[in-house]
């Protein structure tokens, strides 16, 4: 025997002893005969808890770790129609212009303001002369002397009667006739006043009924303007809204509130309904649809846009969801249906899209909450897991 196969029978002996001393060993710590290796048993107990850690598609979250990712969690919705597009303009709105007109005819004595400059609620625009309104000047002077006259007999009339000079009805024909007097000095207080509180002299200031800039001025200096002629128009750029004229069978539709998506000069802003007029325009018989901004910013007033509004479908019941709620997985529609553990990935048949919201034809009941913004977190999470499930 050589000195090689020696070492080799002495090595392979001290290998089966440890291994007898060390199952001996553990046969009189636990008092069991052992089954299976160590390392075969801890293998099997980690594939056992691989198959009871959940169901498929659940990703489990917690409520911190949600408001950590910035997830958005929302009701399904309940509508669904069709998205029209539409053509408009944008316009001020009916109290944003002010046509500015001669109450009474006269000369143009003066112009105070120019097109494209901004003024105030009753600062004046045009200074005018009119014996129109001289004669208005005097009525009301008359009518105030007349007023306080009538007073004065009615208090002498009062005196006589208390001392029996007179009959007491004498000083209720005075009462009567004082109040009508005071009544007609109201009244010429009235017309003057409407037609700018001329002076004595017959000048009087047209001003600005609203607060904007003034768009044009009809007169000038030594002009006439006749009673009811225009004078000069004034809008309020702020207060301005969206108006399409849109097909008469869109009447029926489209609702006060119904969301509306709008692209003009300067790009993409958010309006929501806030008028529907049916045959506004007789010609054609189209609707009238008004819209009020919601966000961004508002070309100026003659700007022209194109909007998409959605109209109610004819059927009730359909669900929506928004849009980025949907996500695709294996070639799937599904959504994340939030559970009390965190999420579930829930397939579903989806149908039309319009102004970001999704019709959910099949798949959910309607009474979920699914994850909304972020949720391709969600399907990122979820290919994760399954790769490390497939190794």
């Amino acid at each position: 025997m050589t000195l090689d196969t020696k070492r080799k029978r002495i090595l392979m002996g001290s290998i089966a002893a440890l291994a007898i001393l060390g199952v001996g060993t553990w046969v009189m710590v636990s008092g069991k005969k052992p089954t299976a290796p160590a390392a075969e048993q801890a293998a099997a107990e980690s594939h056992s808890d691989e198959g009871t850690e959940g169901e498929e598609g659940v990703i489990a979250l917690t409520v911190e770790e949600i408001q950590a990712a910035g997830i958005t969690v929302v009701s399904v919705g309940s509508g669904g129609g069709a998205e029209t597009r539409l053509a408009g303009r944008v316009e001020p709105m009916i109290d944003a212009k002010a046509s500015v007109a001669a109450a009474v005819a006269g000369r143009v004595e003066r112009v105070l303001i120019a097109p494209g400059q901004s003024v105030r609620v009753g600062q004046p625009l045009v200074t005018m002369v009119s014996g129109d309104a001289v004669s208005l000047s005097a009525e009301v002077a008359a009518a105030r002397a007349a007023a306080f006259a009538a007073e004065q007999a009615h208090a002498r009339d009062e005196n006589l009667a208390d001392m029996g000079v007179v009959a007491r009805r004498e000083a209720e024909i005075a009462h009567a006739e004082a109040l009508s007097a005071q009544a007609a000095a109201r009244a010429a207080s009235a017309r003057a006043s409407a037609a700018g509180a001329p002076n004595a002299s017959g000048r009087f200031n047209i001003t600005s009924p609203i607060s904007g800039v003034v768009t044009c001025m009809q007169v000038g200096p030594g002009g006439f303007a006749s009673q009811g002629m225009l004078v000069a128009e004034v809008i309020n750029p702020a207060r301005v809204e969206v108006v399409f004229s849109a097909p008469s069978n869109l009447a029926t539709s489209v609702s006060i509130g119904s969301a509306v998506k709008v692209a003009g000069p300067q790009g993409e802003f958010d309006a929501v309904v806030t008028g529907v007029a049916a045959g506004a325009d007789m010609a054609s018989g189209a609707t009238q649809i008004r819209a009020r901004a919601t966000s961004g910013n508002l070309p100026p007033a003659g700007s022209a846009v194109t909007g998409s509004v959605i109209t109610s479908a004819t059927a009730s019941g359909n669900m929506t969801v928004p849009s980025e709620a949907i996500q695709t997985v294996d070639g799937n529609s599904v959504v994340f249906v939030q559970t009390a553990q965190g999420f579930k990935a829930v397939p579903v048949m989806v149908g039309r899209e319009a102004s970001g919201q999704t019709e959910i034809l099949r798949g959910l009941t309607g009474n979920e909450r699914v994850a909304s913004t972020n949720a391709f977190l969600l399907k990122a999470e979820l290919a994760k897991g399954e790769a490390e499930h497939g190794h």
